[in-house]
Order: structure tokens, then C-alpha cells, then sequence
């Protein structure tokens, strides 16, 4: 058995705050879970960019007997990523033992650290409405949300050939959100059976025209009297959100990152000594960047 020391000790109180991060993290996120994330293991810097593959479009050739194959040649796109934020949160934890001794402690300390990044990854991503620019904006700013704007969003997703077979999501605020499921085909047993009774009992919205209806406290909101509120609507390929490791503290500088990944997510935990304060200080950061990368695949939706 290996001998206890200062040093694997250090490390091990490393991997249990990062093994507690990155479940809070994503529990956290509505957008982040709902779009094209890419994430690889790789460093990377602030500033970086990474190439998104588009698939190209072929069409199909009617073939006739004894005739030869039409042979394409397809262009892959690519939609670049700017990786533009490195989203942090930092916290002091004045004896890390007792922490130790009552996990109950650590998720005191961590869960409000990464409730502040998954917020601001929330909020980037829903800021990128305006570069929803392809299809016309549905719905009126100012004005409580119809079921007619919602069927022109849907429409919109289906002329632009979004794949059936892809969901479609709507992301809304609290006061849209209650909008919605007060639409009385909606959100009666009678005209809407067991998801109107859903809506009516649970307050659940469910599906409305073929979108998994969600809602967030950080839907941009613009102008004033009246105040727009800037929904979207969107399939996961609209909207890319690419992650990367950042590298290690450099050796002998006295401090000690671990990595927490999960699924497509990624962050970094920091443990160093601040003498200062006699304490120990955690940082958990990430580095990210987000952008439109299917247009024709999102739609403003104004309430």
C-alpha cells in the first residue's frame, strides 16, 4: 500500500472537489444540454478558433439503364468557434480537512462556484438570438406569445429542411413560459387529454407544434416600454458550443489542478495556498466559445 503523504493527499482533496463540479454543472444547464456541444481532451488557449464540419448537400440522380454515375463533388463546410471565454469561479475554503470530514461542506462550497459558470455559459448561449438572422422573427415584443407565432417558428425550421428526425426545442422565459401554457387548447383535459392535464395540474408545458418547450431565467431582454424578450427556437445543429482543457499550473508553483469531464463538458479545479489569508483557494474555470452555426436552423421568437 502506497504511504500517505502530504503530496497524494493533496491530490486526492484535487479529484474529489472536481469529481463534485461537473454533475452540478450540467444539472444546471438548459441550453448547454440542448445543443451541439464538441468537446476534446486537448489544451487549448484563450483565443484559439476550431473548424465545425457542416455536412455538404448532394443531390440525387436519376440513373438511367446502361447510363453512368453523376459523380459530386461535395464541399464540407465549417463554421468557426472563436474559444473567447475563460469563465471562472473562485473560492476560499479556510480548513479543507474539516471539509474532508463533511462532504455535506464541499458541496456548500463548490455548487455555488459552478452554479455561477453554468450561468454564464446559459446566458452567452441564449445572447446569441440576433445571429438567428435566416429565417423572419416570429411574435410581437411586448405582447404574450400565440399559438399561431409558435406554428410560424415551426414552419420556418420545416421549409428550411431541418431533418425530422432532429428535435426541435423552444427556450423561453418564466413570463412566456406562462403564456404558453395557459393556451386553453393547451392546457385542457379536453382539448389537449393527458399534456393538457399536465399543464393544467403539474404546470409542465411539454410539447407545443412539435417543440420540447423549456424555459430560463436568462432569455435576453432588450428596450424598454415595452420590453422585448428574446426567445428562440432551434434545433441542437443551429447552435455550437465548443469546450477545451486548459493546461496544467506550471510545476513547482504550488498549485494542483484536476480535471472534471463528463459527456461533452470539460472544466479545470485549481488548488493552491494563499499565505495571506491561511487558506486554501479553489478556482474552477472553463474555456469555451459559442456561435450560430446552422442559421437556417434558429428563429427569434419575440414576446
Amino acid at each position: 500500500m502506497a504511504a500517505i503523504t502530504s503530496a497524494n493527499l493533496a491530490n486526492a482533496i484535487v479529484k474529489l472537489v472536481a469529481a463534485d463540479a461537473l454533475p452540478a454543472l450540467v444539472g444546471n444547464l438548459i441550453m448547454g444540454n440542448l445543443v451541439n456541444r464538441d468537446y476534446e481532451p486537448t489544451l487549448a488557449q484563450a483565443g484559439d478558433t476550431v473548424n465545425i464540419p457542416i455536412a455538404p448537400t448532394l443531390v440525387a440522380n436519376n440513373i438511367a439503364e446502361g447510363g453512368t454515375v453523376q459523380t459530386q463533388n461535395p464541399n464540407v463546410g465549417t463554421a468557426q468557434i472563436v474559444l473567447n471565454t475563460h469563465a471562472e469561479a473562485t473560492f476560499l475554503i479556510p480548513d479543507v480537512t474539516k471539509v474532508l470530514a463533511v462532504p455535506d461542506l464541499l458541496s456548500l462550497y463548490m455548487r455555488p462556484a459552478v452554479i455561477a459558470i453554468a450561468q454564464k455559459i446559459e446566458s452567452d448561449l441564449l445572447n446569441l438570438y440576433a445571429s438567428f438572422s435566416s429565417n423572419p422573427t416570429v411574435g410581437t415584443a411586448g405582447a404574450a406569445l400565440t399559438e399561431a407565432a409558435v406554428d410560424l417558428a415551426e414552419t420556418a425550421l420545416f421549409n428550411a429542411k431541418l431533418p425530422a428526425s432532429e428535435g426541435k426545442y423552444l427556450v423561453v422565459d418564466g413570463a412566456t413560459y406562462s403564456q404558453l401554457r395557459q393556451i386553453p387548447r393547451f392546457s385542457e383535459f379536453q382539448t389537449a387529454g393527458e399534456a393538457g392535464l399536465r399543464a393544467l395540474v403539474d404546470g409542465s408545458v411539454g410539447k407545443i407544434k412539435d417543440f420540447f418547450v423549456f424555459r430560463s431565467q436568462f432569455v435576453q431582454k432588450t428596450g424598454s416600454a415595452p420590453v422585448t424578450t428574446n426567445n428562440i427556437a432551434f434545433s441542437k445543429n443551429a447552435i455550437g458550443l465548443v469546450i477545451r482543457r486548459l493546461p496544467q499550473p506550471l510545476p513547482g508553483t504550488g498549485a494542483i489542478a484536476e480535471y472534471a469531464e463528463l459527456g461533452n463538458f470539460g472544466m479545470r479545479v485549481i488548488m493552491s495556498y494563499q499565505p495571506n489569508t491561511l487558506a486554501q483557494q479553489f478556482t474552477v474555470d472553463v474555456l469555451y466559445g459559442a456561435a450560430v452555426i446552422r442559421n437556417s436552423f434558429g428563429v427569434q421568437v419575440k414576446s
